[in-house]
């Protein structure tokens, strides 16, 4: 198991960059994808046609969300935490990723970077 952690410069406000990770038509707009998801804690949600899904851990409406996210027979949760930081006019996104199953994690921390928080990043900042 592996952990990965990035941040992300975003000229955006707190709200609209949370709403890039809760809302599913917001979601839906910036992956071009549909998206199952319910703001709420305890809800499952799915993205990406199904490659990505989980359960919603914890949320802080404009500072912080908590998912776990499902890798087949897990032992150990993978949880992926997003801190949203204001700073003067844009968000420092914070991601922390823990308990990658070795075997995917090339592919996740490579879907990080192109197809989750860099479309966020082009997507908010058109």
């Amino acid at each position: 198991m592996k952990d990965y952690k990035q941040y992300i410069s975003i000229h955006a406000e707190p709200e609209d960059v949370y709403a890039c990770l809760t809302n599913p038509f917001t979601i839906e707009l910036w992956s071009d994808m549909p998206a199952k998801m319910e703001a709420k804690e305890g809800t499952e949600f799915e993205m990406f046609e199904g490659d990505i899904t989980g359960k919603i851990l914890e949320l802080e409406p404009d500072k912080k969300v908590v998912q776990q996210w499902y890798f087949g027979d897990q032992k150990e949760p993978s949880i992926v935490t997003f801190k949203i930081h204001p700073d003067k006019g844009k968000v420092s996104l914070e991601l922390r990723h823990t308990n990658i199953p070795d075997e995917a994690y090339d592919e996740v921390t490579e879907g990080w970077k192109k197809y989750f928080l860099g479309r966020i990043k082009e997507f908010l900042e058109l």
